[in-house]
């Protein structure tokens, strides 16, 4: 009678127990990587709105505002400090979250920015949607016969789309739906149907981006050797693009998203401003040209460190979702 060992592989243990600090370590240095980037981004913005030219404070105050106030909001604003001086003040704002007080809205320009955040975020969470929906399938339908008339018509339609300006496309959209069949509102917000026209403006864009990775991806898969080998099976074509294909497919678009994500959070400005969706993009569109630049400062912070933290997630999502990849970077 043959004793059975039960005892683990101890080369497998060490290996397993060899690779958790590399990949703790790999975490850490993109985290690392990520908080880089974000002060990068920051000191860009304070560089850019410190040489933009004119006077914040007769901007602010109007041409009739008298010298004595002009000095009253220089020293409020700290205008008059060296510039090292207000740098500190505002990497000291940046951690703590107060960017100080707005001259136009009369409150704290932090606060001004989360009220208006939810919007922006319907608004690009919901384009985001209406993008993948409907660009998985029609790229799947694209991909599945290469050069055929389905392909040719939804890749030719997806190039259109990628090509309209956004502001064009929502004023076509706004003069169709809204001033000719009254079925939807123009502008503002309350309502799904506000919301509509505005999502859509802002997905048409991402959604021809999805259709022409999806197809892409699609075609490559069906030329790999495991289709081959279902088919030899005698494994339907449907079966082999539900089990197989669009599976394998969907891992460069599930990068795409997270990496889009960021573009609609840039692309909202000039959508919020044509439909007037309160958001932090119309917030920006209107601080800037009362050049507001506390407000200014906060929106774009607050930008910057959600599209390096949603860059930060993909980049470790795509590493769990991929068996190929490891957070290590080995194979």
């Amino acid at each position: 009678m043959s004793v059975r060992a039960t005892t683990a592989d101890p080369q497998h243990a060490v290996s397993a127990s060899a690779r958790r600090p590399r990949a703790t370590l790999t975490i850490l240095r993109k985290v690392g990587i990520a908080l880089f980037v974000v002060w990068g981004a920051v000191t860009l913005i304070f560089i850019l709105i410190r040489i933009a030219p004119g006077d914040t404070a007769v901007a602010l105050l109007g041409p009739t505002a008298s010298q004595e106030q002009l000095d009253a909001l220089r020293l409020r604003l700290g205008l008059n400090d060296s510039v090292l001086q207000q740098y500190w003040i505002y990497l000291s704002g940046v951690v703590t979250g107060d960017f100080g007080d707005s001259v136009r809205l009369g409150r704290p320009a932090m606060q001004a920015v989360l009220e208006r955040l939810p919007a922006t975020l319907q608004l690009t969470f919901s384009a985001a949607l209406i993008a993948v929906v409907a660009g998985i399938p029609l790229g799947v339908v694209a991909g599945r016969r290469p050069g055929g008339v389905i392909d040719r018509s939804v890749s030719a339609g997806a190039l259109v789309v990628k090509s309209i300006p956004a502001f064009w496309l929502g004023i076509m959209l706004i003069l169709l739906f809204a001033r000719l069949l009254r079925i939807l509102p123009s502008f503002g917000s309350g309502s799904l149907l506000h919301l509509i026209l505005p999502a859509v403006t802002l997905a048409l864009p991402f959604l021809a981006i999805v259709i022409r990775l999806m197809r892409s991806s699609v075609v490559e898969a069906l030329g790999e050797p495991y289709v081959q080998a279902a088919r030899s099976k005698g494994i339907s074509e449907r079966a082999i693009l539900a089990g197989h294909v669009v599976p394998n497919s969907l891992l460069p678009v599930v990068t795409l998203i997270g990496l889009q994500l960021g573009t609609l959070l840039g692309g909202a400005v000039v959508t919020e401003s044509v439909f007037s969706w309160p958001g932090i993009g119309l917030l920006l569109v209107q601080s800037v040209a009362a050049r507001d630049y506390v407000v200014v400062q906060a929106i774009a912070v607050v930008v910057a460190v959600m599209v390096v933290v949603i860059n930060l997630l993909t980049d470790l999502l795509y590493g769990r979702l991929d068996p190929r990849i490891r957070v290590g970077g080995r194979l």
